[in-house]
């Protein structure tokens, strides 16, 4: 049954997502585009990346409900976002995309049971963390790499 952690979550996700897909819809498609600096992302791979960090976290968020210790191997964000080249793709659907599928996350998140949240995770290399600190550090990532977007207050 969920919980009121899980619930929590989710319901902070959706409102900073819907509060940020507003903010970012009205940046320019030749702003979003522009590369800061050579080795930096543009705002559509850092948008990007966002969408790699859902799609791998919903993976994460579902598997390891059902066991109870859970592996998955960590990604390179790098080579994620450089074949999936972001900057091609229209800054509108790039944006949909994002907020529909972290709206989806989020559905997954809210339906986590309050026993799950304890599953012990192994991410890559990293320490074991539990499934609760995982679904709380999506949201915090997210928001850092939003403030790097320049949308804030989210």
């Amino acid at each position: 049954m969920p919980n009121r952690k899980s619930i929590a979550i989710a319901n902070e996700l959706v409102g900073a997502v819907e509060t940020a897909s507003a903010k970012l819809k009205l940046l320019q498609e030749t702003e979003v585009t522009l590369k800061p600096a050579p080795g930096k992302w543009s705002k559509k791979e850092i948008l990007g990346h966002l969408m790699d960090s859902a799609c791998n976290n919903h993976h994460r968020f579902v598997r390891a409900q059902m066991v109870d210790d859970f592996t998955f191997p960590g990604y390179d964000q790098d080579e994620w976002v450089r074949r999936q080249d972001y900057n091609s793709k229209p800054w509108v659907e790039l944006i949909e995309l994002w907020r529909l599928y972290n709206r989806h996350v989020s559905h997954a998140i809210r339906g986590i049971a309050e026993d799950k949240l304890e599953t012990t995770c192994r991410i890559g290399s990293g320490e074991p963390v539990t499934l609760g600190f995982i679904a709380e550090d999506y949201l915090t990532h997210m928001k850092h790499h939003l403030e790097q977007l320049g949308v804030t207050n989210v």
